[in-house]
């Protein structure tokens, strides 16, 4: 599947906090899931270019989980994340600030397992958390 996959969120927040919740394990953890019936017990989290990054997810109920992990392909310091899945998926996540608002747009090649549109809503939900523990 070549179909790449957008999403975004504008955050009223500093680009410095922005990038710090994104890249810190510490603050992973309190968003990086798509429903309050999932968490994020563990991250690990080597933001450099060859780093490798480790974030569990797992439903509270303990029925299923993953480790949502890849390597650093691009790292620009409060900018640009660009990384391979463990499948060889590449994502680029951006960071841009305009005036007092900080955009941050993820971008992702879909799997071939679930739909793009399911994709996209799963991994949307995610960036709302995000935003939501950002703002806090």
């Amino acid at each position: 599947m070549d179909k790449l996959v957008t999403i975004t969120v504008e955050l009223n927040t500093t680009i410095d906090k922005a990038w710090d919740f994104w890249t810190n394990p510490e603050h992973i953890v309190h968003w990086n899931f798509a429903s309050e019936n999932w968490h994020c017990p563990s991250a690990v989290n080597d933001t450099k270019e060859g780093g490798k990054f480790s974030w569990r997810m797992e439903a509270k109920d303990g029925s299923f989980g993953f480790d949502f992990m890849g390597v650093y392909t691009k790292v620009v310091p409060q900018k640009l994340l660009q990384y391979d899945l463990g499948d060889g998926r590449p994502v680029s996540v951006q960071f841009e600030q305009i005036d007092d608002k900080i955009i941050v747009s993820e971008t992702f090649q879909g799997e071939d397992v679930n739909t793009l549109e399911r994709q996209r809503e799963g991994w949307q939900c995610i960036l709302n958390n995000y935003k939501l523990y950002v703002e806090k």
